[in-house]
């Protein structure tokens, strides 16, 4: 069968599966891994055989670069400590308990190898977990968490992979070897991070500094494509983990694009990247299950055979749900100490706080060290009031313990452990049993868990409340600047009209979410609301007019796909602002 015919089916499969799943009450990247399975065993499908290398590094970047833009930068801060604790310390030490564990079971297999393994399959896969999560309303803290300690863990399992593999040049061991030398593998570890961050950071400013200056969304979308890969490739031919380093672009981008980049860069970047996005995600999932023909033919009878490779992935599997689970509850127990100790901490900045207010010095140097005061003292009241009001309970606890499903990543990263590893076909299904095993599992039965659970999302009243309070202040600020405004126009050419025009347009939006805020369940509309209604029903009857006049052939096509452009970016500002129904 064709190649390109697969590619073809493929996407089709992916789309179909992602259109109906919502139906079925399944995630698609479940159903995508069972078709998967299925279509690799049907007549006339050749084996697919992926290169590792393919997926880890052509794969793998724009779909982390894709997630790291969306994650506020400011969630991702507050909730470092959970998502560093989960993504690096959980991942070293499942890596080395399953690394201890296959070691004592495999007689000719290396404790460096074994290792390898247990980095492999330590890294989370969140997709499944958070598309389960945003659909059932999980609380927006704990799909951070998720989304970050995936982003994160990937990372830190290669560089622990790389250390294990890769002995003779690392940790002065050879594949065959069962010395690891632990400071040489940390510093290599801590090397590899820091570098990545730095040269994250650098691609970040370097990156988003080129696209400022490039006015044309097309040109702008363009250069982003290949930005994952301009963070990846550096830091990996430096001894660096490329993975974080697109992280750290992606989150850089992200959290600067407003400041730098036009509208309309952003949303062309928004709609293109969403759509690499899906594509990558869920066609990595179908890949997975389709390669599971060639990776049991690889393995050869006799020795440790096909039976034994699939039940020490189970038991693989019921070790990483037991770490997980007594990793995650003393961690919520250190979070709400740590919580406590801010509070305290709080209290004693706020005295000296007022101590500077209430100074009278007018020291420039003194002026900027309260103002700097004051601003840390807000961020640590603000950072506080966010976690203390979404802080894990007992209901958060079994859902983080529970939501530790592999993916692809573990797959591509079993299947790039040297040729010469003993069980290296054995291995590579150990993980591939782990990864589908956890996906089936945990992803089928955790929407169930979420309703036993009775876990509740943030509240969609008080959400509705602070956008609107927050479209308030937006809209103030903006009003305040039209006196500004008008000085830089000829005197007098501006007349009232227009000014009360600008207002009305830019109160549009506030008003709209405060209609939304007071109206009740299935009430009528407000009068902005009616006007939102109104508006679309007349760009509908004037798109059909376009297209009447399209059909007459009277204008010319030029004419004609402006004035589509023109309607369609009415139609797109009216749904936006109507985004709070």
């Amino acid at each position: 069968m064709d190649y390109a015919l697969l590619g073809v089916v493929g996407i089709i499969t992916v789309v179909t599966v992602a259109r109906f799943s919502s139906r079925l009450g399944v995630a698609a990247p479940l159903l995508l891994v069972v078709i998967g399975i299925g279509a690799s065993y049907l007549p006339g499908v050749p084996e697919i055989e992926v290169e590792p290398e393919l997926i880890l590094a052509g794969v793998l970047p724009p779909l982390l670069y894709s997630a790291a833009i969306q994650v506020p930068l400011a969630d991702f801060r507050r909730n470092l400590r959970s998502i560093f604790g989960l993504s690096v310390l959980l991942v070293v030490v499942t890596a080395l308990v399953v690394g201890f564990f296959l070691y004592m079971l495999l007689p000719d297999l290396s404790l460096p190898a074994a290792i390898a393994l247990g980095a492999v399959v330590s890294p989370t896969d969140a997709v499944a977990a958070t598309s389960i999560g945003k659909k059932l309303g999980l609380p927006p803290r704990l799909v951070t968490v998720l989304e970050g300690e995936s982003l994160v863990n990937d990372a830190s399992a290669l560089v622990l992979l790389r250390a294990a593999t890769a002995a003779t040049a690392v940790v002065g061991a050879s594949v065959s070897s069962d010395a690891i030398d632990i400071g040489e593998v940390g510093v290599l570890f801590v090397y590899s991070v820091v570098m990545a961050v730095v040269l994250g950071l650098v691609m970040g400013v370097l990156t988003v500094f080129v696209r400022s200056k490039l006015r044309d969304p097309v040109l702008d979308t363009a250069v982003s494509f290949a930005v994952p890969f301009l963070a990846y490739i550096p830091a990996e031919e430096l001894g660096a983990s490329g993975v974080l380093a697109v992280v750290v672009t992606g989150i850089y981008t992200g959290h600067n694009s407003a400041r730098f980049l036009s509208p309309q860069s952003r949303i062309s970047e928004r709609v293109n990247w969403r759509t690499a996005q899906f594509l990558l995600e869920n066609g990595v999932f179908l890949l997975m299950g389709a390669e599971i023909k060639a990776i049991v033919g690889d393995i050869e009878p006799g020795g440790v055979g096909v039976d034994t490779a699939v039940l020490l992935g189970l038991a693989t599997v019921v070790i990483l749900i037991v770490l997980r689970t007594l990793f995650v509850w003393p961690l919520l127990l250190w979070l709400r100490g740590s919580g406590r100790r801010a509070e305290r901490i709080n209290r004693r900045l706020a005295v000296g706080v007022m101590r500077l207010r209430n100074s009278a010095s007018s020291d420039e140097r003194f002026v900027r060290r309260r103002q700097r005061a004051e601003r840390l003292y807000q961020r640590r009241e603000t950072d506080l009031a966010a976690t203390t009001s979404e802080a894990f309970g007992w209901r958060g606890g079994v859902i983080l313990s529970w939501s530790g499903m592999r993916g692809v990543v573990t797959l591509a990263a079993a299947q790039s452990l040297p040729e010469e590893t003993p069980y290296r076909s054995q291995l590579i299904l150990i993980a591939f049993t782990v990864a589908v095993v956890t996906l089936l599992l945990q992803g089928a039965t955790l929407p169930a868990l979420i309703r036993v659970t009775g876990i509740q999302g943030s509240d969609g009243d008080a959400d509705r409340r602070e956008l609107a309070t927050l479209l308030d202040e937006v809209a103030s600020t903006g009003i305040q600047a039209l006196p500004e405004a008008v000085e830089d126009l000829p005197a007098g050419s501006v007349g009232e009209r227009v000014l009360e025009r600008v207002r009305r347009d830019t109160l549009t939006r506030s008003q709209v979410a405060w209609e939304q805020v007071e109206r009740e369940a299935d009430g009528p509309l407000g009068p902005q609301g009616q006007y939102l209604h109104l508006r679309r029903a007349v760009l509908s009857a004037e798109r059909e007019a376009l297209l009447e006049a399209r059909g007459r052939g009277v204008y010319s096509s030029r004419i004609l796909r402006r004035a589509q452009l023109m309607l369609d970016a009415e139609e797109t500002r009216l749904e936006m602002d109507d985004s709070s129904h």
